[in-house]
């Protein structure tokens, strides 16, 4: 869809860390994250909302942002993972995403209070990018 970043993103038009270029999804840096190594993950198809996600799409998505969910967890040696998506209300961007977030015990993340950090300069960022990517491909 014209205008859309993540659109963009999915097309190659805007430039992204991408951790995961797939046929199901392609997963990217966010660029204000709540934790470094912080993924978003979104279907190639211009959707809103989760509801508007067809059911054929769901197993492949869904699978994708599993499997992330384990490389962040691995590749960045985290406790675990905050994995969330918002529909409409808090959505900055209008196209459906899910977050995927690293998370270790006593890391200041309660309820729905997200502070957001940076990463220092592009470098910094392609390395969180390339180690998720490889723990991703199994490489890690």
């Amino acid at each position: 869809m014209s205008g859309c970043v993540f659109c963009g993103i999915v097309s190659g038009d805007v430039p992204a860390f991408r951790v995961a270029d797939e046929p199901d999804g392609v997963a990217f840096l966010d660029t204000r994250p709540v934790f470094k190594g912080h993924v978003l993950v979104v279907p190639r198809v211009h959707l809103v909302t989760l509801a508007e996600l067809p059911a054929e799409l769901l197993p492949g998505y869904f699978a994708l942002v599993q499997r992330l969910a384990v490389a962040v967890e691995s590749a960045l040696g985290a406790g675990g993972t905050f994995v969330a998506m918002n529909n409409k209300v808090s959505q900055s961007v209008p196209h459906l995403h899910t977050h995927v977030v690293p998370r270790t015990k006593g890391d200041g993340l309660r309820g729905f209070f997200w502070p957001r950090t940076r990463y220092a300069d592009d470098a910094e960022a392609e390395t969180y990018a390339h180690r998720v990517a490889a723990a991703l491909s199994g490489a890690a």
